[in-house]
């Protein structure tokens, strides 16, 4: 078997959006697609804002912010910083340009557009050839339930800054949410879907419980990326998350979770160098390689190693 030339990448956060950045360099538009999740999103200061949407959007059109690890390069902040000095709602952090993204996206919405449709055009004009894709039109709303209560996931993630101990999810809107139609026709051919390294429980589970999508891929190789190197999540709270949630925090931890809570998801899993002691332990085709991505030439290689595994996996 030859080296799958259609594949949909799921993604969220900033580690998905590193590895998608990869993905992109090696495979064309018509080999590639981006499933994206949208329980992240949520309305701010009358504004539709969709962080894993953005954050995609910006790495691979090459306007993410280096130095801050979010947000859009070249940012300026002279709006929320004077609406602050008024003592408006100033914890979520809102660039000029990224406000600009997020008027834009709003007022289509406001006017009868899809997200996919919104999504399209601000990608589209952005110079993006790979299709963004929702995971879903309709509304879906991460909730964290914590020891201050149910929080919505910026509420927790931004404003209360992951300190609040974690308990376990859901998913406002999951039960009414439909696979969006775009995904459900690629994956009728789809050769291989890759899990990128992003959060299980807020970025990727938000996405493979939305209605057929896990049915949609059960005769699809799937990989997953394990988000956690040497027991630490290298961005954003999941090692936290699972200490909290009693799950080992490390790779094989991520791995024994889907494998459970969803068994017939993944043919394998990639995790670090550093972690390829630990291979033996796992039950299902591992591969240790370098997954910390610094550069785009580590974005590169790690895209390389996956789609090679593939191969592995087929031999």
């Amino acid at each position: 078997m030859s080296r799958p030339r259609k594949i949909l990448a799921v993604t969220g956060g900033v580690g998905g959006a590193k590895l998608a950045v990869g993905l992109a360099q090696l495979l064309g538009p018509d080999e590639l697609m981006f499933a994206v999740n949208v329980g992240d999103d949520f309305i701010h200061l009358g504004l539709h804002i969709s962080p894993d949407i953005d954050s995609l959007t910006y790495a691979l059109a090459g306007q993410n912010n280096q130095e801050l690890g979010w947000g859009r390069a070249g940012e300026t902040w002279q709006f929320i910083e004077t609406l602050g000095s008024l003592g408006g709602d100033d914890w979520f952090r809102l660039g000029d340009k990224d406000m600009a993204l997020h008027m834009r996206r709003s007022l289509m919405l406001q006017n009868g557009a899809s997200l996919s449709a919104a999504t399209q055009e601000v990608t589209q004009r952005m110079g993006i050839a790979h299709r963004v894709i929702p995971i879903s039109d309709d509304p879906i709303r991460t909730v964290v339930q914590s020891t201050q209560g149910d929080l919505m996931f910026q509420h927790y993630f931004v404003r209360e800054r992951c300190e609040p101990a974690v308990h376990g999810f859901r998913f406002e809107g999951m039960a009414n949410a439909v696979l969006n139609p775009t995904i459900a026709a690629y994956l009728a051919d789809c050769d291989a879907i890759i899990i990128c390294p992003s959060n299980p429980f807020v970025s990727v589970a938000p996405v493979i419980e939305v209605a057929g999508f896990l049915a949609a891929t059960e005769q699809i190789p799937t990989i997953a990326v394990a988000p956690i190197v040497g027991g630490i999540a290298l961005k954003g709270p999941a090692a936290k998350m699972m200490q909290e949630l009693d799950i080992p925090t490390t790779a094989l931890g991520v791995a024994e979770h889907y494998q459970h809570k969803y068994p017939h998801l993944l043919n394998g899993f990639v995790i670090d160098s550093t972690d390829a002691d630990s291979l033996p332990d796992f039950n299902l085709p591992t591969i240790a390689t370098q997954s910390v991505m610094s550069s785009l030439q580590d974005r590169i290689a790690l895209a390389e190693a996956c789609l090679d595994f593939f191969d592995q996996l087929a031999a």
